[in-house]
């Protein structure tokens, strides 16, 4: 029994010493690695997106492409858990083509706006080119067919807050297939099957953006705005579904004032607003609504923009 100890007790010391020669990383007891870096403060507060439906400019499947973009980034946006998709957000923007025809003008223009709907950001965008080129057999009934898709996506972000635009990028999606088909196939599959490249290629070029959107939104403030002041109780366009929990304190921000280019008159974006003061939160009212009181500081107005403390 002695010697079957001394020998166990080798053969620990054993492990031990190989592990530490050969830089072996051990897990702990749940079978994970143990972190190296710390995980980056996540606020836990969702932003409000305006999501314009894009327009296509190739010359292929003109509103099913321009469908089939808006739903993937739509789509995509919401499965990180970090968006409130705006459905009724169009009524107030329009669609991208708008947008584009207007050099972006109507952006600036309804930036007050956007801020009292809450909207922290507007994404849009177009399908700039979606092509499928074929390479077939020459002889045979039945023939292969190469297909090679690819697709040409831009995706732009406007950032309500500062009154400007912050991220723009074109992106390629490719989409490659190799069937067999008879010769005289008809030509509604053949339709079909064009098209469903036609919208992989698409929706692979959109899923580009998304980690770059969420990059750029992390290092942003939420902002959110007191819809209304009841007695002492002060009610906000945010709550539960925002990730607005009881308890936060939220400071309390005066509007800011946009900047102009004084040689060209163009705007160049908006001033951050002063801090007059603190609320807590207390309360929760309907689907994604919640209720402050005053924590500290002056007076509290309707209009009134809150960021997270």
């Amino acid at each position: 029994m002695k010697i079957l100890k001394n020998f166990s007790i080798f053969l620990v010391l054993l492990q031990f010493v190989i592990s530490c020669g050969t830089g072996v990383i051990q897990r702990d007891g749940q079978g994970k690695r143990p972190r190296i870096e710390e995980r980056k403060y996540f606020s836990g507060v969702r932003k409000k997106v305006a999501l314009l439906p894009f327009f296509n400019e190739s010359p292929f499947e003109s509103e099913d492409l321009e469908v089939n973009a808006t739903e993937e980034l739509r789509n995509e946006l919401s499965r990180t858990g970090e968006f409130i998709v705006d459905p009724s957000s169009y009524k107030l923007f329009g669609n991208s083509k708008e947008i584009y025809a207007g050099g972006g003008m109507k952006l600036v223009q309804l930036t007050r706006q956007a801020k009292i709907a809450g909207i922290n950001f507007v994404i849009f965008g177009r399908v700039i080119d979606a092509r499928v080129r074929e390479k077939s057999d020459e002889i045979g009934i039945v023939r292969q067919t190469k297909s090679y898709t690819e697709s040409k996506v831009e995706v732009r972000v406007y950032d309500v807050n500062a009154g400007k635009e912050i991220y723009t990028e074109t992106l390629q999606g490719y989409a490659d297939d190799s069937t067999y088909r008879f010769f005289s196939s008809d030509r509604e599959d053949y339709l079909s099957y064009r098209r469903d490249l036609l919208r992989y290629a698409v929706r692979v070029g959109v899923r580009k953006s998304v980690p770059k959107v969420v990059e750029l939104a992390s290092k942003l403030d939420w902002v959110g705005r007191v819809a209304k002041i009841i007695g002492n109780k002060i009610y906000l366009n945010a709550g539960r579904d925002s990730g607005i929990n009881i308890g936060d304190i939220l400071k309390i921000i005066t509007e800011g004032v946009e900047i102009y280019d004084p040689e060209t008159g163009a705007l160049i974006g908006m001033s951050k607003g002063d801090m007059k003061g603190t609320i807590e939160v207390v309360d929760y009212y309907g689907t994604d609504g919640s209720i402050a009181i005053l924590h500290s500081g002056g007076q509290v107005l309707e209009g009134d923009f809150v960021q997270l403390y």
